[in-house]
């Protein structure tokens, strides 16, 4: 082979080492993209829906509330949750009469349907949010692992937010 051709060789297997080192890299810490799983976030997400997260903003603990994220629930089974973050650190969580109240405020929770309640899940329905961690419920509160039964989530334990989900595309929505 002539030393033209290797040249030429040699400059696609780097420029192709370098396209799949920088996706590796965004796939890891900026995108990702996830599929919904069950019915705890029904009515916004559906079963099989096909959402992109954001992990940038779950990598530097900058999490809001109202938005929706994926979490390692650290179950037996290795299961992700998608849930909606209620409570942020210092927050006091507490679910009574059918509300949801956030520092001592009724939670205005447009996202669900009219009506709805939220029960406590457990003898527990006051929570304060510790330092590192968020409070999350899903948006089906009658059909939900959240943090009723698992207690605060580590922010540690966060994959990312939803910003847009792609599938169904009748559904397309920003978040």
């Amino acid at each position: 082979m002539n030393n033209q051709l290797m040249k030429e060789i040699k400059e696609y297997a780097i420029s192709i080492i370098a396209a799949l080192f920088i996706a590796l890299i965004f796939h890891s810490y900026v995108f990702a993209r996830a599929t919904v799983e069950g019915p705890s976030m029904q009515p916004t997400l559906h079963n099989k829906d096909i959402l992109f997260l954001e992990k940038i903003s779950t990598e530097t603990s900058n999490v809001k509330r109202g938005q929706i994220v994926v979490f390692d629930s650290k179950d037996a089974e290795g299961n992700y949750y998608i849930k909606r973050v209620i409570g942020i650190a210092g927050d006091v969580v507490e679910i009574k009469n059918g509300h949801v109240y956030l520092n001592g405020n009724v939670l205005d929770e447009n996202y669900l349907p009219a009506n709805d309640i939220t029960e406590p899940l457990s003898t527990k329905s006051k929570y304060t949010v510790p330092s590192g961690c968020v409070f999350v419920l899903g948006d089906n509160r009658t059909n939900s692992i959240d943090s009723r039964i698992l207690g605060p989530i580590n922010l540690k334990d966060l994959k990312g937010h939803a910003v847009i989900r792609v599938f169904p595309f009748d559904s397309m929505k920003v978040f």
